[in-house]
């Protein structure tokens, strides 16, 4: 019962999250606009004398003027889009391919769409009923001339389309964007977890019960799960929910993707209302889960690093982003367990540490860019920003990442030019880390 009351609200969400939620809203509002315009007509004994001075003799004969603001209105949608699609195909050889999807289902894209859409439909209706009764032309004509304002509104709309295309699509406005998402859906989810329910363990608790696993019935990315609905279920059998897979893992028909922690074994009606609270979404959503934009931030950094490409300006660029969203990650750690009322645990999830999270975004940029001095000493950098907000145990990770830094930069740097020029920046700076103050001697493979 509780997996069918919530098939409706995933099914929303889903459509909340598509590109076509927007647009499929504005043209439902013109079609309604459109209906009014054609069963609710007014009478010109009771509109002012100065709308019916701007009434069309004969508003049935405008079908061609239709017709053209019809026509013209799907070839100026049509341009739009095949225009846009090339250029975010030229920028998914830039950048990372998974960015493209995320620009063109932008919200103020969604809202362009669905003006078009919802033009072309307002036109459309009127094409469809030509006919105008006796007394009502000037109500008519007030519709065409609605249907030339839309049409004038979309030209408006036209122009800042193409300027929004082109500027998402800029280095630093990719960069902006990623960087201000994964800020929100941090934020966001440290939002959530201010209860006192929400803790972190050290040690997973267990109660001497036997685990009884939960198998996916699907493959996909499984971004979230409603945690508070697993809690109740959890206490509604006495047990603890457990969690095996990280939020994001792709995960496959049969896997057993969770465990119960209870003196007796699930029913199966129990098993499907907790599969009911996960949430599977195609692709990486950074709103369900913040690593995600720091990994794209990543990726488009590698991206950069290419030989085709060869821009480490722009890796520097995404290093700068990646540090800031890291402090904010050291300053605030993920809770990993929820509790109940009565100070019972009744679910546990995996969450990704901080040295996990920093090899994972550091080391692959540092390993491409291993041959630029630049991209070396960004990294450097990054690592002395974030040693200044560390703790002592997550300052030894960085001191680990630095020393690698250290003997990569000593490989790298093979004229007494370069190596006096990265030796002079080593040490330099405020930070807690453990540097030489020249670089070791190099040594050969």
């Amino acid at each position: 019962m509780s997996f069918l009351l919530s098939w409706p609200s995933h099914l929303l969400k889903a459509f909340r999250q598509s590109i076509a939620y927007l647009p499929s809203l504005l043209a439902l509002a013109y079609a309604l606009l459109s209906l009014v315009a054609l069963l609710l007509p007014v009478s010109d004994d009771r509109l002012p004398a100065l709308l019916t001075m701007l009434g069309l003799e004969a508003p049935e004969e405008t079908r061609a003027l239709l017709a053209a603001l019809l026509g013209g209105m799907i070839s100026l949608m049509v341009f739009s889009f095949s225009m846009v699609m090339s250029v975010l195909s030229q920028a998914g050889g830039q950048f990372s391919h998974k960015l493209v999807f995320g620009l063109i289902s932008e919200r103020p894209h969604q809202w362009v769409l669905g003006h078009y859409l919802g033009t072309i439909l307002f036109t459309l209706m009127l094409l469809m009923v030509p006919d105008v009764a006796e007394g009502q032309a000037t109500w008519r004509s007030l519709a065409i001339y609605l249907a030339c304002a839309m049409v004038i509104h979309c030209l408006a709309l036209f122009v800042y389309f193409i300027h929004n295309a082109s500027q998402s699509i800029q280095v630093d406005a990719v960069a902006a964007d990623l960087h201000q998402s994964t800020l929100a859906s941090l934020r966001a989810l440290q939002s959530r977890q201010q209860g006192k329910e929400w803790r972190i363990l050290a040690v997973a608790p267990s109660s001497g019960h036997r685990q009884h696993a939960v198998h996916a019935r699907r493959a996909g990315y499984l971004q979230s799960a409603d945690l508070a609905a697993l809690a109740e279920l959890a206490r509604r059998v006495d047990g603890v929910v457990h969690l095996h897979f990280r939020f994001g893992d792709y995960v496959v028909e049969g896997l057993p993707i969770l465990s119960l922690e209870a003196a007796a074994a699930p029913e199966a009606s129990w098993c499907d209302e907790v599969r009911a609270t996960l949430t599977y979404v195609e692709g990486e959503s950074i709103t369900e889960h913040h690593v995600f934009g720091m990994t794209q931030l990543m990726e488009v950094a590698l991206k950069a690093l290419s030989p085709g490409i060869n821009d480490p300006g722009t890796a520097r660029l995404c290093l700068h982003r990646l540090t800031d969203l890291l402090r904010r990650r050291l300053e605030w750690r993920p809770c990993d367990a929820l509790f109940d009322q009565d100070g019972h645990c009744r679910v546990t999830w995996q969450v990704e540490d901080f040295e996990s999270l920093l090899y994972r975004l550091f080391q692959p940029i540092l390993r491409y860019g291993r041959e630029d001095l630049s991209i070396g000493l960004g990294v450097l950098k990054a690592l002395k920003t974030l040693s200044l907000f560390a703790e002592q145990k997550d300052l030894e990770t960085l001191q680990a990442h630095a020393d690698r830094v250290v003997e990569t930069l000593s490989h790298a740097a093979s004229h007494p030019l370069d190596r006096r020029f990265v030796s002079a920046r080593l040490d330099d700076g405020i930070h807690r880390l453990s540097l030489p103050a020249a670089l070791p001697g190099r040594q050969e493979a």
